[in-house]
């Protein structure tokens, strides 16, 4: 099964790659992807053959980088639903619902109306990041103080920050002295793909692969607090430490993405629940698809935002949010069918 999954994330971002106003072959992009390995290939008589220098240089500087971020981002925001949902027993809890996304916006809107942004190219995604980790931390705080351990709790409280956050967050753009920062805040609030570089793609690898490894370690224990936490807890699982260490790495890999990206939402909602629905709730399958369907659907979503309206350049998360916001009402409704009146 992960070769499988493994082979359909490969070719979606070869697909990906290659499509665009200039059109250019999966060959190309396969043989930039490998361009790193040629000395080796050379080495034991596998030579690779050398691409039309244009295209590759248009693969390897603009589509390869923002591919690979969109397959990143969509396969951290996916699996950080999946245990979002598992930890609150909520198929519609997501990542955005323990104040990450909202804190992560917050940092960035006020770096971006006040010229910060703008004046040192870091500061955004590095204020991002970590107000989206001051926003986790302010929940996982409040609702240790309050009922500790308690998953209902988690979700009040980051439901009341999102609010807060979200009325600072209007305020700063309502006052912003310049029309062109309102324009960069609410472009990142949709969040976006188009200026992807490869500083991007490393800036999050890391986090996310090492967050991804984690949470499949963590499968076990989520099957069981599925069931229900008396049930985990008297096969000696310690919910409360499981709770909280999955919710921060959740939280972790959804914060460095969004740093980069910004807010895209749905991506960590509909795609485990539609999975869910499919394979079932193992989250020993559910986890490893999860990933993957999360890496083709948004990096299938970004090639709709470059190509639907070409030449014009949709933003990602708007695509994402046309996509997902039907699908969520239909699970609904469905959700609702199946209860009986």
């Amino acid at each position: 099964m992960v070769a499988g999954l493994a082979g359909l994330v490969l070719l979606t971002v070869l697909v990906a790659a290659s499509l665009g106003p200039v059109a250019t072959s999966p060959g190309t992009v396969l043989l930039v992807l490998l361009e790193p390995a040629r000395p080796a290939l050379d080495a034991i008589g596998l030579g690779l053959p050398v691409a039309e220098p244009a295209h590759a240089s248009l693969v390897a500087s603009i589509r390869l980088p923002r591919v690979l971020l969109a397959a990143l981002t969509g396969a951290a925001l996916a699996c950080a639903g999946a245990v979002m949902q598992a930890v609150f027993r909520n198929p519609l809890a997501e990542p955005g619902i323990t104040g990450v996304s909202s804190g992560a916006a917050c940092a960035a809107v006020l770096l971006i109306v006040t010229g910060v942004a703008q004046a040192t190219p870091w500061a955004l995604p590095i204020g991002a990041f970590a107000g989206a980790l001051a926003a986790v931390a302010v929940v996982q705080g409040v609702a240790g103080i309050t009922r500790p351990g308690s998953a209902g709790t988690l979700l009040l409280v980051g439901i009341a920050l999102n609010a807060l956050l979200g009325a600072v967050i209007a305020a700063a753009i309502a006052n912003a002295p310049d029309a062109e920062d309102v324009q960069r805040a609410t472009f990142w609030l949709n969040g976006d793909l188009t200026a992807a570089t490869w500083a991007d793609v490393l800036l999050i690898v890391v986090p996310v692969l090492l967050g991804l490894a984690a949470l499949l370690c963590l499968t076990r224990e989520l099957n069981l607090m599925v069931l229900s936490e008396e049930a985990a807890a008297a096969t000696g699982v310690n919910t409360t430490m499981v709770r909280h260490v999955g919710l921060g790495i959740a939280a972790l890999i959804t914060a460095a993405c969004v740093s980069v990206t910004g807010v895209i939402s749905f991506v960590g909602l509909v795609v485990p629940h539609l999975v869910r629905l499919v394979i079932g709730p193992d989250h020993r399958r559910l986890l490893p698809v999860s990933i993957a369907v999360g890496a083709v659907f948004l990096a299938l979503a970004d090639l709709g935002a470059r190509l639907l309206f070409s030449p014009v350049v949709l933003q990602t998360g708007v695509v994402t949010a046309v996509i997902g916001a039907p699908v969520l009402l239909a699970l609904v409704m469905r959700r609702s069918a199946a209860v009986p009146r």
